[in-house]
């Protein structure tokens, strides 16, 4: 399969944001990408540097202005696109949504970002409520897509769930960078665990992993790219700059996921009568 992704810097304009990733979409396409997955909250800065009500105007209904765009793109490209909304879903009730399309135009499902951070720079609970739509793959026709956001990233729960549920492959929509205040080892340290933690998820669950993250400085904050593709034991296909766009085209096989799980069987193996303090906040 060939997974294209773009890592774009964003600005104020939303505008010229969705001109810019459509005009890349359709690049990707012409190029041979089956399917494409963009950065989270593509559409715009990342706004939750700050806590500001003003900015639950970015939030838009799904169905809405945003899927009629991407919805259109799709079917006209014959692809496979992974998008991230900021979903409204009620007035005061809003979500992190990464919205996938059908190669006709049409949505073949959405997943809303479960784990929600509130960290310096990153106040995501001042906006988001907490997904409630489970860890379902979204069924497409290039496969079943395990679609998760960011944070999600660090929880090796939210991937085996995916795993489990039948997902073929791993995809994580992202915007993380450093604190400008960390020293340059401890912001170098960030970004590689950050990587390393997802090319585990990638071995423990025998499946191929795309992360795609943002590049470039919004409100003092650098984002550190870094989007990369690996395969089910985590090796790395593909790592993009920390501080440039790109627009890459990836080639997997995924027949090679079955190979690669009967040489190392873990979920055969999981004693899974021993696990259920695993729904246990603690063990005092």
């Amino acid at each position: 399969m060939k997974i294209g992704f773009l890592q774009q810097h964003n600005t104020a304009d939303t505008v010229n944001n969705i001109e810019r990733l459509c005009n890349g979409i359709r690049d990707l396409a012409k190029r041979g990408a089956e399917l494409i997955v963009l950065q989270e909250l593509h559409n715009s800065l990342y706004f939750c540097q700050v806590e500001d009500v003003n900015n639950f105007n970015l939030a838009e209904t799904i169905p809405g202005p945003s899927t009629d765009i991407y919805g259109r793109l799709a079917k006209e490209c014959s692809v496979v696109l992974v998008t991230s909304l900021f979903e409204r879903r009620a007035p005061g009730l809003c979500h992190n949504t990464s919205v996938v399309f059908e190669k006709d135009g049409t949505i073949a499902g959405r997943y809303r970002k479960m784990h929600i951070p509130d960290d310096p720079g990153y106040y995501e609970k001042f906006y988001f409520t907490p997904g409630d739509l489970g860890f379902q793959p979204i069924q497409t026709s290039v496969g079943k897509l395990g679609v998760l956001v960011c944070w999600d990233q660090w929880y090796p729960e939210a991937a085996r769930l995916m795993a489990l549920a039948g997902a073929e492959i791993l995809i994580y929509p992202t915007a993380i960078g450093y604190d400008p205040n960390d020293t340059p080892d401890e912001q170098q340290r960030q970004r590689m665990a950050w990587q390393t933690v997802m090319r585990g998820h990638a071995v423990a669950n025998g499946l191929p992993v795309v992360a795609v993250n943002r590049v470039g400085e919004e409100d003092g904050v650098p984002f550190w790219g870094t989007s990369f593709v690996c395969g089910p034991q985590g090796e790395l296909f593909y790592e993009a700059s920390t501080n440039e766009e790109e627009s890459i085209i990836v080639d997997i096989d995924m027949q090679r996921c079955e190979q690669v799980r009967r040489w190392w069987p873990f979920l055969r193996d999981r004693r899974i009568e021993n696990y259920n303090d695993l729904t246990r906040r603690f063990i005092d």
